[in-house]
């Protein structure tokens, strides 16, 4: 495993970042639960993985809990590996239970650190912008997570790169810590951060960690373009239906066929292209799979030819924004 640093911070990660919303409460069919997590998570530590995403949201929470036991079980120290958790959406029902308010800002992190049970955070990340709040709210309420030792570095999640540039310089201006990632929605077939996102973390030395970096699934194989489904999570995934469609498939055919080429899944063609982009610090990987961890391992060796990237990036087509609600 290779390691990296986020953007131009000091932190380092592994080059895969185990993404975490799998493992849960079994409310949606595809979770695994602590113990059928478990091998997956022991595989991706003994391959080099230092680096894990989970959000407070995921499965009302559980997601938390179940990485906070098992990090703590399969890593001898703390300060061992990098851990990142995200906060914006509903956790209650409350009016104040959602947002990037002052309130709910320094409540969640308190509520995340319990169910994780570590003492502070990584990478504390704004999952989405909030409208209702003042950016100068929100990122002062981040400072003094950070400022009180129960964070130490802040990122942020999909936004226009406007409103991301407007949230970094309201932190330089007062003074205030600056977001050192962006975790946007980024790979073969939704390529619109490179438009503005993208050049912009480039700028300012913003690691990105692309969520979603197999299209749900779509540049991995499991649907094909006549709506058959390979798998439990791509048969009951209304969202991937919404954000993908048939046009889609001109660039899932052309992984296919140099993978085919290469002797290898399709999936390891599609991450070794996003490890290879400008900026990207660490796909955030789901897998609930062991081959999910050794693909996602063994893109991180991968070097693919301009030849190759160029025939991958040919049949793109535009998209409208996807992932920013």
């Amino acid at each position: 495993m290779e390691y990296a640093r986020l953007g131009s911070s000091g932190l380092k990660v592994s080059r895969v970042c185990l993404g975490m919303m799998s493992y849960g409460a079994m409310d949606r069919e595809w979770h695994l639960a602590q113990d059928a997590a478990e091998p997956i998570v022991r595989r991706a530590v003994e391959a080099g993985v230092t680096f894990f995403d989970t959000a407070d949201m995921y499965s009302d929470g559980v997601s938390e809990q179940i990485t906070g036991r098992l990090l703590a079980k399969l890593f001898a120290h703390r300060d061992d590996f990098v851990l990142a958790t995200k906060l914006y959406f509903p956790t209650g029902s409350g009016p104040n239970d959602s947002g990037l308010s002052r309130k709910h800002v320094l409540a969640s992190i308190d509520a995340s650190l319990k169910r994780l049970g570590t003492d502070y955070v990584d990478l504390y990340q704004i999952h989405r912008w909030d409208f209702e709040t003042p950016i100068e709210e929100t990122m002062a309420a981040m400072h003094d997570v950070v400022r009180a030792g129960k964070a130490r570095y802040i990122g942020a999640s999909s936004m226009y790169a406007w409103q991301f540039a407007k949230a970094q310089y309201t932190a330089q201006a007062a003074g205030w810590t600056r977001f050192v990632s962006m975790q946007n929605h980024y790979n073969l077939v939704y390529r619109e951060e490179e438009r503005e996102m993208i050049p912009l973390c480039l700028d300012q030395g913003v690691g990105v960690i692309p969520w979603s970096p197999l299209a749900r699934g779509l540049l991995a194989g499991t649907r094909e373009r006549n709506g058959e489904r390979h798998t439990v999570r791509s048969g009951s995934d209304p969202l991937a239906d919404d954000m993908y469609d048939d046009a889609d498939f001109d660039v899932v055919d052309v992984v296919r066929a140099i993978a085919a080429e290469r002797g290898l899944p399709p999936a390891q063609i599609a991450l070794a292209w996003l490890l290879g982009r400008p900026a990207v610090s660490a796909p955030i990987v789901g897998a609930t799979q062991l081959r999910h961890v050794d693909d996602a391992v063994a893109a991180a060796e991968l070097i693919l030819s301009d030849e190759e990237a160029a025939r991958l990036q040919t049949p793109y087509r535009p998209h409208p924004i996807l992932g920013h609600a």
